[in-house]
């Protein structure tokens, strides 16, 4: 009765072990991530508008259809990058992701930004030479360090009422991004 209990519980600690192993080794064999749907748009170093998205249809990215979105792929071993624009009056957000699609940095203009996004983000060595004055910043750009150099933004807008989504998109279009050398 011992032994069978000892293989029983063997066989229990394997079985828990190879589940873990195999959760958390899935998600790294799939080829459609967010990354490769983001790098899918070319969106290197420009804010590209994304499409409305209209209810029932396909929704890939998993975006909220009342809101505007703005997407931009940067390589910070190029260089800083900058994400600068003046939004409409409403609300905006903006948030860093890295390769694996997780939030590595998130604001609001309810922060007390304002209308006026001026965000740059630099990696760990940029942001060294930055502490050192051997890098220039305008005064006012918001510093937000990445772990990653391969990363995306993306700025949501959300319009008032619909008929207002047309200007917001043109004005999201007015946004720029790309790495400053």
């Amino acid at each position: 009765m011992t032994r069978f209990l000892l293989w029983l519980a063997g066989g229990l600690v394997l079985g828990g072990i190879i589940h873990l192993v195999v959760i958390l080794t899935l998600p790294q064999l799939d080829d459609d991530t967010v990354w490769t749907r983001v790098a899918a748009l070319h969106a290197d170093n420009r804010v590209l508008v994304l499409p409305e998205i209209a209810a029932g249809e396909p929704n890939p990215l998993g975006l909220d259809p009342e809101m505007i979105y703005g997407v931009c792929s940067l390589d910070l071993s190029k260089g800083p990058g900058f994400v600068r624009g003046t939004l409409p009056e409403a609300f905006w957000s903006v948030a860093i992701f890295d390769r694996a699609g997780i939030i590595t940095y998130s604001t609001t203009n309810r922060d007390g930004i304002g209308q006026t996004l001026d965000l740059g983000i630099f990696n760990a060595a940029q942001t060294r030479l930055l502490a050192q004055q051997q890098l220039d910043v305008a005064e006012g750009v918001l510093v937000v360090e990445s772990e990653t150099d391969k990363l995306f933004t993306l700025v949501r807008l959300l319009p008032p009422h619909h008929a207002m989504r047309a200007r917001f998109a043109a004005e999201l279009a007015k946004a720029s991004c790309g790495n400053r050398g």
